[in-house]
C-alpha cells in the first residue's frame, strides 16, 4: 500500500507545472546522522561469544556524507576476562561507499578499542586495526578484512599475528510483511595461531535466521542459529574455560533511529 501511494504521489507531482515541481522538491541533505540500539542474548563476533554466552547491550552512531564518505562508532559490553580487564568494546570506523545500479562498493578501516585492557596482564593489551573492502549485488555482499596489528593483541616471543584475514559472505532477503531471512558464512585465518598453541590457523563460522519488523514500528526482532567449525578455536574466560564457538540460539531486539 505504501508503494502504491508513493507512486501515485510521484505521478501527481510530475503533472504539475515545472515551477511548482521545483518549489516542492527537497534537495538531498549534505549528511545524515543515524543511531542504533540492540539488546542480545549473547554477543557473537565472527561466530565466537564475547560475553561468555551472557547478554549484551550494544549501540552506535553513524555520520554519512552525500559524497559517500562516512564515520561511525559502535559499542558493546564484553567479558572483562577475555579482554584483560576491559568491560567494553568500542569500534571506530570510517570509509567510503557508493553504488552502480545494483552493485555496491564499500572500502574503509576499523579500529577495535578496549579501554582498561592490561589490568590482569600488563604484557597483553587487546586491540585490533583492520582495513576492509566489500562488494554487494542486491541483497548479497562479500567483504574482506585484513589486520595491520596483532590480531586482538595475540602474540608471543618472536611470533606475531599481523596479517590475519577474514572473509564475510552475507545475504539479507526481504520476504514481505516485515519479515526477512539472514544467512552468513565467514572464514577467519589467524596468522601463526598454531605456533601460539591454537588448534589451527583457520576456522569457519555461520549464522542463519530471520528478522521481523514488529508491526512496522521500526523495532526489529532477530532469531538466529550461530556457530563455528571449531568451538574451541577460542576459549571463554569462565572457570573452567569452555569453547567460545559453540552452536547455539541467538535472539536480538533492536532499532535504528
Amino acid at each position: 500500500m505504501k508503494t502504491l501511494l508513493r507512486s501515485s504521489l510521484l505521478f501527481a507531482v510530475a503533472a504539475l507545472p515545472l515551477a511548482g515541481h521545483a518549489q516542492d522538491a527537497k534537495p538531498e541533505p549534505d549528511f545524515t546522522l543515524a543511531g542504533n540500539l540492540t539488546i542480545g542474548s549473547d554477543y557473537r563476533f565472527r561466530g565466537f561469544t564475547q560475553t561468555d554466552y551472557q547478554p549484551a547491550i550494544q549501540g552506535g552512531i553513524d555520520f554519512t556524507h552525500k559524497s559517500g564518505f562516512y564515520v561511525g562508532n559502535w559499542n558493546s559490553n564484553v567479558s572483562s576476562g577475555i579482554y584483560n580487564g576491559s568491560p567494553i568494546e568500542m569500534d571506530f570506523y570510517g570509509g567510503w561507499k557508493t553504488t552502480f545500479d545494483n552493485f555496491g562498493l564499500d572500502v574503509g578501516v576499523i579500529y577495535y578499542y578496549y579501554p582498561g585492557t592490561g589490568e590482569y596482564n600488563p604484557d597483553f593489551k587487546a586491540k585490533n586495526f583492520e582495513a576492509y573492502i566489500g562488494g554487494s549485488y542486491g541483497p548479497v555482499s562479500l567483504k574482506y578484512f585484513y589486520s595491520f596489528t596483532d590480531f586482538f593483541g595475540l602474540k608471543g616471543p618472536g611470533i606475531d599475528t599481523k596479517g590475519s584475514q577474514y572473509l564475510d559472505l552475507s545475504g539479507t532477503f526481504d520476504v514481505g510483511s516485515g519479515f526477512g531471512i539472514v544467512a552468513h558464512a565467514g572464514y577467519q585465518k589467524v596468522k601463526n595461531y598454531e605456533k601460539l598453541g591454537g588448534p589451527d590457523n583457520n576456522v569457519w563460522d555461520y549464522k542463519l535466521g530471520g528478522t521481523w519488523d514488529i508491526l512496522g514500528s521500526g523495532w526489529t526482532l532477530g532469531a538466529y542459529w550461530v556457530g563455528t567449525s571449531e568451538k574451541k578455536f577460542f576459549m571463554t574466560a569462565q572457570n573452567p574455560p569452555e569453547g567460545a564457538g559453540k552452536s547455539s540460539f541467538l535472539a536480538t531486539i533492536g532499532k535504528t533511529f
